[in-house]
Formats: structure tokens, C-alpha cells, sequence
């Protein structure tokens, strides 16, 4: 049995595992830099600036919203052609690529020429982390053992942590030298960081089994299990959007309590999100992801509702640390899960993967404009926007046991 299973490791198409030493950490490294720079720099970096380019006359307060709005449809717009773009150029390639673009962008949105050009500006950015997202993790997982998996996805998308904590900490600081000059710090930051990493990702897997993959691909986004999670992952992105979109605000206007007591809030949540894809993945190689899934999912809905439920300092400290930890924590539990359940085919879980993360894009922009009218139209009710939110991941939690119990039913047959 023991040569059987030797013999399948070194004829599988799927490329062996090389989680020992030092290559797969570096593919890491290079994830991290890559999810820091497509989605916590060239996305997250944006909110703090929104003041400053009110306030330097750059763009009206509606003009910054609409802008903010581009970022979140370049997401989507990423996330769909990901897969195809990682075929024709190379997962590798591709990711090289779209680090520099969105070191690119930042260095454009230093030369405001107009609201057209910034807009499309903004799209692009989004683009390069809708591409990230997808192709980050897949492009290095396949290399890592399955009991390592959780912690290096973990780091992988602790970069979108350090992102947001950068936009609460160092964008401040840029901006004391102006708005023009903080474009260009980010700029300069995300090309050092696309330079650094430029070698680290991994090789290439061969190509030869076109045939199988596209099969595999396809059985991938068929599988009842593989939708239903993907299902499950677009109502935690609608789950995280109160305190994504309307946090700070609720804190400063909604508890009256000033924007600086709002910023601090927000820094609480990026650092929650630098630690929590490690907590979660190392949780996930421990128990399973099936398992820290659903507990991820059972704490965060406790989370996500408390500000509906009390306004205490030391509550909102505990919802802000905790759903800014699984704002990128989340990501690796997916991804992992996704593993579990197609196995046997990267070219199958890249498919699921970028299923997964168009559904999130989907979700979480649909999210953030309905939830947006919502709050107009009540008058600025906060708390049903938690309370809407809280809802949304229990049905996630609902449909992962529903999950479960197929998985079990199934099992005998295996």
C-alpha cells in the first residue's frame, strides 16, 4: 500500500509538496507581499485618504464615495478573469504583473488629471486584488504539505491585515507631507515589495494534462459541496460589511464620540486582521477546516452582532479586534476547505477558489450599496445593519453543517 501511495505521489500531476526548508516559506513571503500590496495597500489605503482629498479639493465628498465604489467593481472585474489570465501568462507571471500594476496605479493617483481618470484608475487597482485573491494562495498551496496549509495561507493574507493597519498608521504620516506625496510613499512601498518577492513565487507545474485539468475545473464548479461554500463564503463578505463601511462612522457620529475615537476603532480592526489568518489557520491545521470553519463562523456572528447590542468600550473593542481578524482570516479556512474537498486537483481547486472569490465580490459590493440605501432610508439605523449582518453568517454556519451531514451521509460509500 505504502509503494502504491509513493507511486501515485510521483506520477500525480499536481506537483509534490515542498514543505521542507526553505522555498515554500519564501513563496509565502512572496504571498504576503503580494496580498499587502494588491488588496491592503492599493484598497484599504484608500478609506483614510477619503478626508484628505475631500479636504485638498481633489474630489467632492459623493466624488469620493463613487470612487471608492470603482475600487470594489475592479475587484470583481479581478476576480473573473483571474483564472483565465493565470493560464494564458502563468499564475507567476500573472502575479508579477499585477503587484507592479498596482504599484502603478498608486504613482497615477498622485496626478489627479480628472474623476474619469482616477476612476479608471481605481478600477485597475481593484483589478490587480481581484487577481491576487485568486491566484495568490493557489499558485503556493499545492506546494505545502496539507498539515501546513492553514498557517501558510495564514501568512499569505496576513498581508491584507498589515494593509489595513498600514492605512490607519502610515498613511497618516504620508499625509503630513501632502496628499500628492502619500500616493507616492504608497507607490514607492508597493514596487519595493514587487521587487523583493519577484523571485520567491514557485516554478511552474507542467502543463501536459490540459485535458485533465479543464476536466477537473469543471467538475470543480459542479460540485454541490464546492457552490454551497462558495454560497457560505459570499454571506461572511456581507457579513463583514457594517463594520467594513460603517464602524468608524458609528462610532464617530452614531455614539458621538469624534472621528478620533472612530480611527482607534479602526486600527483595533487592523490589527485584529494581521492576526487572525494565523490564529485561523493554525487552528485549521490542527482540527481541520472543516472545524475551524464552522467555529469561525459560530464567533464571528457573536461578533459581528454585539454592536446592535451594547455600546460598552470594552464590547465594541472585542467586536472590532475580532471581525477584523476574520475580515482576511476567513480566507485561508476557504481556501483550505476548498482542499478538502477536491483533493486531488489544483487545476480543480483554482477553479472553486476563483467560484468562491467572484461570489464574495459579488456579495460584498452588492452588500455595501444595499446596506448603504438601507441605512438612508431608516434614517440611519446602525443596528440593523449588525443585526443584518450577524443573520447573514449564521445562514453560512446553517449551510456548512447542512454540508457536514451530506458529507457524512456520503462517506460510507467512499
Amino acid at each position: 500500500m505504502s509503494a502504491n501511495v509513493d507511486h501515485h505521489r510521483r506520477h500525480h500531476p499536481t506537483a509534490p509538496h515542498r514543505d521542507a526548508g526553505g522555498p515554500v516559506w519564501l513563496s509565502a513571503a512572496a504571498g504576503l507581499c503580494a496580498s499587502l500590496v494588491g488588496l491592503g495597500l492599493a484598497r484599504f489605503a484608500y478609506t483614510p485618504l477619503i478626508p484628505a482629498l475631500i479636504a485638498a479639493h481633489w474630489f467632492t465628498p459623493a466624488e469620493a464615495v463613487y470612487l471608492g465604489a470603482a475600487n470594489l467593481a475592479g475587484y470583481l472585474g479581478g476576480a473573473l478573469i483571474a483564472r483565465d489570465l493565470g493560464t494564458r501568462l502563468g499564475s507567476a507571471r500573472a502575479l508579477r504583473g499585477m503587484m507592479a500594476l498596482a504599484a502603478v496605479s498608486c504613482f497615477a493617483c498622485a496626478v489627479p488629471i480628472s474623476f474619469t481618470w482616477f476612476f479608471g484608475i481605481r478600477f485597475l487597482a481593484g483589478v490587480t486584488g481581484g487577481v491576487i485573491m485568486v491566484l495568490a494562495a493557489s499558485t503556493v498551496l499545492p506546494h505545502v504539505a496539507p498539515g501546513k496549509r492553514g498557517l501558510v495561507g495564514g501568512v499569505i493574507f496576513a498581508g491584507v491585515g498589515l494593509g489595513v493597519a498600514a492605512s490607519g498608521t502610515l498613511v497618516p504620516l504620508l499625509l503630513q507631507q501632502g496628499v500628492r506625496q502619500a500616493w507616492i510613499g504608497l507607490g514607492v512601498l508597493s514596487a519595493l515589495l514587487t521587487l523583493i518577492s519577484w523571485k520567491a513565487w514557485p516554478a511552474e507545474t507542467s502543463t501536459a494534462h490540459v485535458g485533465e485539468k479543464h476536466h477537473a475545473a469543471v467538475h470543480g464548479t459542479r460540485s454541490p459541496l464546492v457552490l454551497m461554500l462558495s454560497l457560505e463564503y459570499g454571506l461572511n463578505a456581507l457579513a463583514l460589511v457594517p463594520h467594513m463601511v460603517f464602524l468608524v462612522d458609528f462610532v464617530a457620529r452614531g455614539l458621538g464620540q469624534g472621528i478620533s475615537a472612530g480611527s482607534y476603532y479602526w486600527v483595533l480592526y487592523g490589527l485584529g486582521a494581521v492576526i487572525g489568518p494565523l490564529l485561523s489557520g493554525h487552528l485549521a491545521d490542527r482540527a481541520g477546516f472543516a472545524a475551524a470553519l464552522r467555529a469561525a463562523f459560530l464567533i464571528e456572528a457573536v461578533a459581528v452582532a454585539i454592536p446592535a447590542l451594547t455600546t460598552s468600550s470594552a464590547a465594541l473593542i472585542v467586536s472590532s479586534v475580532i471581525v477584523g481578524g476574520f475580515t482576511p482570516g476567513i480566507v485561508p479556512l476557504v481556501i483550505g476547505r476548498i482542499h478538502e474537498l477536491i483533493p486531488h486537483s489544483a487545476a480543480s481547486q483554482r477553479t472553486a477558489w476563483a467560484q468562491a472569490t467572484t461570489t464574495f465580490a459579488l456579495f460584498q459590493a452588492a452588500g455595501a450599496y444595499g446596506l448603504s440605501y438601507l441605512f438612508a432610508q431608516t434614517g440611519g439605523d446602525y443596528s440593523l445593519l449588525f443585526v443584518i449582518g450577524a443573520s447573514a453568517v449564521i445562514v453560512a454556519l446553517g449551510l456548512e453543517l447542512i454540508s457536514a451531514t451530506v458529507l457524512v451521509r456520503r462517506s460510507p460509500d467512499r
